[in-house]
């Protein structure tokens, strides 16, 4: 299963807020909704779209898989919308919905950006042969680092769900660790490298790089707490 926080790759959608004033859609969203149906029903989507945007923004995943669900089957072409059900679903938990809608929506745009949630999703479900698929597609997809140390840290874990440790760990290794100015990626990386360590036994190492963590970002997660607990 998904551990500690959601990836900041689970929370990029299209649209925003729940106001009557809400700002317009992406313009290739509104193409891309334009395209599907005739302009009267482009418009309605478009309303629906943003409202499940605010209702995902809100946290209010039920509601935004009400309202997703039935505008996925009228306009199962945009991609914007095949994205959002399947981030909304992963946030739920659902998660053969989620491959399904997110291998929809990266087919439609040819794009792997959200191949480190559909790798979490694929973990959950034990396909962990598509967890290093998907890795593979993503060291080779050009993707910016932010995407890419995601998708390491999703299949560290899988790797570690197998009992191999070692590989978790170079994998992580492998990654940005040595950074001055650590951005939410970095600082997901370090969590998941410490706690690989503290399973390994090598509490010296997890003590050090939770030590760094917290002292960079004190609110992360329980980092603070794990560390008090090793010591």
């Amino acid at each position: 299963m998904p551990t500690g926080p959601p990836s900041k790759r689970a929370t990029k959608r299209p649209g925003r807020g729940r106001s009557s004033r809400r700002p317009p859609l992406p313009a290739d969203v509104a193409s891309d909704l334009a395209r599907a149906g005739s302009p009267g029903r482009a418009s309605r989507w478009a309303a629906e779209l943003q409202e499940a945007a605010g209702a995902y923004d809100a946290e209010r995943f039920a509601d935004a898989r009400r309202l997703l669900e039935p505008l996925a089957g009228a306009a199962p072409t945009v991609p914007a919308v095949r994205e959002l059900l399947g981030l909304t679903a992963y946030r739920m938990g659902r998660w053969r919905q989620a491959v399904t809608e997110l291998e929809a929506a990266e087919e439609l745009t040819g794009s792997v950006d959200q191949h480190p949630v559909l790798a979490d999703a694929h973990r959950a479900l034990g396909h962990l042969d598509a967890v290093e698929r998907l890795w593979d597609e993503l060291r080779q997809g050009g993707v910016g680092v932010e995407v890419l140390t995601e998708g390491r840290i999703v299949t560290a874990g899988a790797r570690a769900d197998q009992g191999d440790l070692r590989g978790a760990i170079a994998l992580l290794e492998g990654g940005p660790v040595d950074v001055r100015r650590p951005k939410e990626h970095h600082l997901r990386l370090w969590y998941a490298l410490a706690a690989l360590y503290e399973r390994a036994g090598d509490l010296p190492r997890a003590r050090a790089v939770l030590g760094r963590l917290v002292a960079v970002e004190p609110g992360f997660a329980d980092a603070a707490t794990r560390l008090a607990g090793l010591g």
